[in-house]
């Protein structure tokens, strides 16, 4: 939704977008400019009231302190920008305060860096009472630095930052104390959630099913993965954070190995500092899994470099490189026949690593195969004798499907078990 230029209140539409990826030479993080800005579009694409008018690569020598730009770089692009009719500039990359206003002011229309664009993606797609909060402490830890934009967006309970077509320059803008009392209140009643949170976790670990979570670069396809091997019907487009809060299901693997599969939400470089904070809570889940499934997109030219994207950040979770982990390398349906071939003999060669396609099943069989045995546990022989009025206990050892022999006693039932540990520990909790 834009604004109304005379005032009279909101217009029907789209913001049109212009879409920048500044290309630093002396950046010593500075990756490869096309592709680069061709997911800074798709991050725009994400965002249903974006319209994208146009998108450039811009070479820099170095940043210009006040202005990111040079003078005669800012006027081309002044040109360009009133020529697509654009109400919003998207600068991929940081830009600090004092930049944006001048930026703004040069160029008579709004501007968002990285961040609070990726901000906006998540405050748009966040459903659960924990993610809104999430998105709002990020998004006031963000605005704490500027201090340029109106929070009345805070009133709401989701669908963007304000960020896109918000409140403009002359509104009055929160003040450091203001928004330091704000987040006091949405920290508060996120420790209440997370208290919860923590309770559901305490429950499932007396569950026992082991945990499968899988992670990767956003639009990696861990969503599609998730949809055929569970049945569900989770949000699954080929669009960057698909996917935001986390989704858990049960699934029986062809093994008969009952396993709780848990959909993350997507990695990304540079994420937001505030947003890894922020969602710290939900990503924890990664913690707890018994196996993490990397899914990478194999067939994107940058397929590398997202790897080392995720695994930055499993490391910022503080999950090391000796964490049960298997790549799975998705999309080989996007690749041409002789390239897939070659790719699922090199994934084959390699231990922990699968080429598959979640999109038409192939390779599965054996990814779901290789779970099914690092999951399965070492399972020992024993006799239990169970006195009559244990009957209980009796059919639970059935119906775990553990017992191999029964006789009748004096005593009772005499029975040959094999079973694994845990299922031994929870066997002596029954009552």
């Amino acid at each position: 939704m834009t604004s109304d230029p005379e005032g009279d209140g909101p217009k029907a539409g789209p913001t049109r977008a212009y879409v920048l990826h500044p290309d630093i030479r002396n950046d010593p993080d500075r990756k490869e400019a096309a592709p680069a800005l061709e997911e800074a579009v798709a991050l725009a694409a994400a965002l249903p009231d974006l319209e994208v008018g146009g998108a450039e690569v811009v070479p820099l020598a170095r940043i210009k302190p006040g202005m990111l730009f040079g003078k005669g770089k800012i006027a081309e692009l002044k040109a360009r920008i009133e020529a697509s009719d654009t109400e919003l500039v998207l600068v991929d990359g940081p830009v600090t305060p004092v930049q944006q206003r001048n930026l703004e002011k040069e160029w008579g229309v709004k501007l968002l860096d990285r961040t609070g664009l990726i901000l906006e993606i998540f405050s748009d797609r966040a459903r659960t009472r924990e993610g809104v909060l999430q998105v709002e402490m990020a998004a006031l830890s963000y605005q704490r630095t500027r201090l340029v934009r109106a929070w009345t967006h805070l009133e709401r309970q989701r669908g963007g930052l304000g960020f896109v077509g918000g409140p403009g320059e002359t509104q009055i803008e929160a003040d450091r104390r203001a928004i330091d009392e704000q987040l006091t209140r949405l920290r508060r009643q996120l420790e209440k959630v997370v208290r919860t949170r923590t309770l559901h976790r305490a429950a499932r670990a007396k569950v026992p099913f082991p945990i499968v979570a899988l992670v990767g670069y956003t639009n990696a396809g861990k969503s599609t993965l998730f949809n055929r091997l569970t049945g569900a019907d989770v949000m699954a487009k080929d669009m960057l954070f698909a996917t935001l809060d986390p989704t858990m299901r049960k699934v029986a693997l062809p093994s008969g190995l009952e396993v709780i599969l848990s959909d993350t939400v997507g990695f990304i470089s540079d994420l937001p500092t505030q947003l890894v904070a922020a969602f710290r809570a939900t990503l924890e889940e990664v913690l707890d899994a018994d196996l993490i499934l990397h899914v990478r997109d194999i067939a994107h030219s940058e397929s590398a470099e997202q790897a080392e994207d995720v695994q930055a950040i499993l490391t910022g979770l503080g999950i090391d490189e000796t964490a049960p982990l298997f790549e799975v390398w998705n999309k080989v349906d996007l690749l041409a026949p002789e390239d897939a071939e070659a790719l699922s003999s090199l994934a084959a060669r390699r231990e922990g690593v699968f080429a598959v396609s979640a999109l038409t099943g192939t390779g599965l069989t054996g990814l779901l195969d290789a779970v099914s045995e690092a999951l399965t546990e070492p399972r020992e022989t024993e006799v239990l004798t169970l006195g009559w009025e244990d009957g209980r206990k009796r059919a639970w050892l059935f119906q775990e499907d553990v017992v191999t022999e029964e006789a009748e006693t004096e005593e009772g039932h005499r029975l040959t078990v094999h079973w694994t540990l845990r299922q031994k520990a929870r066997f002596a909790r029954l009552k």
